[in-house]
């Protein structure tokens, strides 16, 4: 039924491998690609080498993909590698014709900046030549997006504020480590805070805004306002909301951690000569901490993320907090990843199967909360994301 391309073989990559690999019916044949062959192996070596195929790819290069693509002949790609190579990666997608699916929206290498224009800017390309686009389809993006769409269809008429929420109260043992690329991580929570207010975008210093909330099974964990990519598609698509906002937990080992890597310089994306030889401060960092990839085994603990939403229904206000929580250690059990990796992965998963049962395929450029939710939010529960709804909670916003 389905011929599929992934690429990037990191934590992420590790998990669509492995729930790619358990739905045959929808993935008739499936391949791994890396700029490392080597990791994409070792990932098949676990699966089984017969259920999965291997390839070396630089995704920075479009010529290289078009090779793959050629060769291979996917129907779709589903892009977990860097955000830098989305754009690479769509254009050998619209040279080939072949369909594209990423958790992440492109942001350029020499500034830290992440937004939908470059993206966007892709409708009449892939329309025109009858390709399906479907963009940020991880969990925050995707099955949050997915959860506000679901809310807006089912249990309200007028979306008046939506917060996300995002509490990974998992323990590594590690003194610091970030939970997916670090380069990308520290770029995305060190930047400005930026959340959408009566029709504008408000700007504040990073972790400016700050609170305790309370997170299911869990308890309270202060949290932060930081600016996350969802919020530009969800305030277009959902016009009606007058505040939205995301939230995200952090220790105050990681932010002093933080504090001093940008103190030092170590943050810093732009390019320095150390011994005649050019290199970039935070990829030099990544190099040097633990790979997110290898953190699964000794992880404890769990995630919470969820969208907590007022609005109006039969002309009464009403409140509403739907979520999910994701253990660190039954998502190592199942596929060797933590549960960071595990949550993209396993919703990259089902948005790829949404595309091969036709539900989520329809030309052009589309983030996921344009598509119908209910088949989607059907398999979250049937492969390991199971989402529980709250009615007329205190939303503690």
């Amino acid at each position: 039924m389905g011929k599929v391309l992934i690429i990037g073989a990191g934590g992420v990559g590790t998990v669509v491998a492995h729930k790619v690999a358990q739905n045959r019916d929808v993935f008739t044949e499936i391949m791994l690609a890396s700029r490392t062959k080597s990791k994409c192996d070792a990932i098949a070596e676990k699966i089984g080498k017969d259920i999965i195929k291997t390839a070396q790819v630089d995704a920075d290069n479009v010529e290289d993909l078009i090779a793959l693509f050629n060769s291979y002949k996917p129907e779709l790609v589903i892009n977990v590698a860097l955000p830098y190579q989305d754009l690479t990666i769509m254009d050998a997608c619209l040279a080939c014709r072949v369909n594209y699916l990423d958790t992440a929206n492109y942001e350029p290498k020499d500034e830290a900046k992440f937004e939908y224009k470059w993206q966007w800017a892709y409708q009449d390309k892939f329309k025109e030549a009858g390709l399906t686009a479907i963009l940020g389809c991880g969990f925050d993006p995707g099955v949050t997006s997915v959860f506000t769409a679901y809310a807006a269809k089912h249990h309200f008429d007028e979306l008046q504020t939506l917060d996300i929420v995002d509490c990974n109260a998992g323990d590594h043992g590690k003194a610091f480590a970030t939970n997916f690329n670090p380069e990308i991580n520290i770029r995305e929570v060190t930047q400005k805070g930026k959340y959408w207010e009566n029709g504008k975008w408000v700007e504040t210093e990073p972790h400016e805004i700050h609170k305790p909330l309370n997170y299911p099974n869990i308890g309270a964990k202060e949290s932060y306002v930081i600016y996350h990519e969802e919020l530009e598609s969800l305030v277009k698509n959902f016009p009606s909301l007058q505040r939205a906002r995301f939230w995200m937990t952090f220790g105050q080992e990681y932010l002093t951690h933080l504090r001093v890597i940008q103190n030092i310089g170590m943050a810093r994306i732009d390019p320095i000569i150390y011994n005649g030889v050019e290199i970039v401060p935070i990829q030099f960092l990544k190099a040097v901490l633990p790979d997110p990839g290898e953190l699964g085994e000794n992880y404890v603990g769990e995630t919470s993320i969820g969208c907590r939403i007022k609005g109006l229904k039969d002309g009464k206000e009403r409140t509403y907090y739907i979520y999910n929580n994701c253990s660190h250690e039954a998502a190592y059990k199942e596929t060797g990843a933590q549960g960071v990796s595990y949550t993209t992965g396993v919703p990259a998963t089902i948005g790829a199967m949404m595309f091969f049962k036709g539900l989520w395929r329809q030309p052009g450029v589309f983030n996921v909360e344009e598509f119908n939710p209910d088949p989607f939010m059907e398999q979250l529960n049937k492969q390991g994301l199971p989402w529980h709804e709250l009615f007329d909670v205190d939303l503690e916003m």
